[in-house]
């Protein structure tokens, strides 16, 4: 699972404000399914999902990391299971990996003139994404204070800063009696949280099609600004962002106001600043490659329809001589894809094989910021996005979140019904049927600082307004550390929590109808 810090650089996502939910809830959804999948299901086995982990999180793979020789050996090992199971690929004979181009990028060369004074790259400003060569020139700026976009405080309401320089502060209001406007609480929210700020104020300004962001963040720029000089980020050849989003110091400020003074304005109306404005922005980039796999059982009835199941197959690699073996993230995921897989292939052999057509997905360079997921899903999808009817991504199902020690047969249900409820009923039936696990919507709250919605593979097909479900244990002490390995894995839970998974997409894939969407969304901020 991507840690906070590489999701500043990911794009706008799409969702709703459903009901918040913390357990399981009773539906009047059943399952529709025309055989009984339990005898498939049964052949999901723990002691198959171990001995797969217990090679694919070995040293031999070293970590997995993007583009280096153990991520390379995994792709391999991945290809020549479904050989194996005779499970054939959708790009054409003994093809099956999807090739992924990509950059690695170092700071870029900029030049920022503001009302004629130069301000210096190495002490005023930082770029936290990776964006386009190009220059960009304004005779004005939008203060829009905090640059807030919410239904209960907004900073854009009635202000067109499309194709403009915005200048955005950090935090978010609070009320006379110290409660904070967005919540009515005394939590803070999305808005005002250290990290999850930045990506959610950069894109309610992309949404609302501004060209550069100034974002003023006094309280941490200092013990930032060197981070992500210095940081070599990865993205997607050919694919960076369409904005300039900096982070700057009170030199800036100044400079706009031209002035000593580095008053932000606070209030809810935006105000627009005559100030002349010149950006030159210069990539520096190396060139690299990478691979998702694919693999796919064609469907009986509806082969034109098309539910992706996702893990990702990267992980850390090698960090002052330890390997990362990353068997819960997402080692976990990976094996029970490869379960799932040989459980449909054989009910196909069987002659019950899905009505939909069913796509193995394992995307790479989650760890560097979503990016194989987004390759498929902006660049080439391998199948059209309107015929996909819903993705089930699996990224940590392995391990036992502290919070739930002693009560461990359970699973973080998070985005089945941010789109669809008419999915996340899918789910709970199949769950009420077969497996009876505790399904666990703490982290499907919107407002979850922690973001887990915004930090796997499914956000980049739910921006794309498709359905998504992910399943996810939560995190532990051993989460991004190189102690994450196999013998730490809860294997009689990870069967289970694959085998619920396996009838969940077993519903989906042969129901009447594919799961339907609720009322359009509006751009949201996770």
């Amino acid at each position: 699972m991507k840690r906070f810090l590489v999701l500043l650089v990911l794009s706008i996502v799409f969702v709703s404000c459903g009901p918040t939910q913390t357990t399981t809830s009773t539906t009047q959804t059943t399952v529709s399914n025309p055989t009984d999948p339990e005898r498939f299901a049964s052949s999901i086995l723990e002691s198959e999902l171990k001995e797969k982990l217990y090679v694919y999180a070995s040293d031999e793979f070293e970590g997995r990391e993007t583009g280096k020789p153990g991520q390379k050996k995994a792709v391999e090992y991945l290809k020549n299971q479904y050989v194996q199971l005779g499970i054939p690929s959708p790009l054409g004979k003994d093809d099956y990996f999807q090739e992924v181009s990509l950059q690695k990028v170092k700071a870029p060369e900029m030049n920022l003139v503001i009302n004629g004074q130069t301000l210096d790259a190495s002490q005023s400003y930082v770029s936290l994404i990776s964006s386009n060569d190009g220059t960009f020139s304004a005779d004005e700026i939008v203060d829009l204070g905090y640059g807030i976009d919410h239904e209960n405080y907004s900073n854009y309401k009635d202000v067109d800063v499309n194709g403009k320089v915005v200048l955005v502060r950090s935090g978010e209001p609070k009320n006379e009696d110290g409660s904070y406007v967005i919540t009515g609480t005394n939590e803070i929210s999305i808005w005002g949280n250290s990290w999850r700020q930045m990506r959610a104020k950069q894109n309610a300004a992309k949404e609302h099609g501004a060209k550069v962001i100034l974002f003023y963040y006094p309280e941490l720029y200092g013990s930032l600004a060197n981070r992500f000089r210095s940081v070599v980020r990865t993205s997607i050849k050919g694919n960076a962002d369409e904005i300039y989003f900096l982070m700057v110091n009170s030199d800036v400020v100044s400079a706009i106001n031209n002035s000593e003074s580095t008053a932000v304005n606070n209030s809810s109306q935006a105000q627009t600043l005559s100030a002349s404005f010149k950006l030159d922005y210069k990539v520096n980039a190396t060139d690299f490659g990478s691979e998702n796999v694919i693999a796919y059982i064609k469907g009986s009835e509806k082969p034109d329809e098309y539910l992706v199941i996702t893990a990702h197959l990267d992980h850390e690699g090698i960090k002052d001589g330890k390997i990362y073996n990353g068997a819960d993230d997402d080692g976990s995921g990976t094996v029970a894809i490869l379960e799932i897989a040989e459980a449909f292939k054989a009910a196909a052999d069987n002659g019950q094989g899905p009505k939909r057509s069913v796509v193995f997905l394992h995307v790479t360079a989650e760890e560097k910021g979503l990016l194989g997921s987004k390759y498929y899903t902006d660049v080439d999808p391998v199948f059209p996005l309107e015929q996909t009817v819903a993705n089930l991504n699996i990224d940590m199902i392995g391990r036992i979140d502290p919070k739930r020690e002693g009560d461990r047969n359970y699973v973080y249900v998070i985005g089945a019904d941010r789109l669809s409820t008419e999915l996340h009923e899918i789910g709970e039936s199949a769950n009420n049927t077969y497996t009876n696990i505790e399904l666990d919507y703490t982290y499907n709250d919107p407002n979850d600082p922690n973001n887990f919605y915004g930090r796997s593979d499914h956000y980049n097909f739910a921006k794309n307004n498709i359905p998504i479900i992910f399943y996810f244990n939560g995190t532990h002490a051993d989460y991004h550390k190189h102690t994450d390995t196999v013998e730490k894995i809860e294997y009689d839970l990870l069967e289970n929590r694959t085998r619920l998974i396996f009838h969940t997409a077993w519903e989906i894939a042969n129901r009447a109808e594919r799961p339907k969407l609720d009322a359009p969304k509006e751009a949201g901020t996770n």
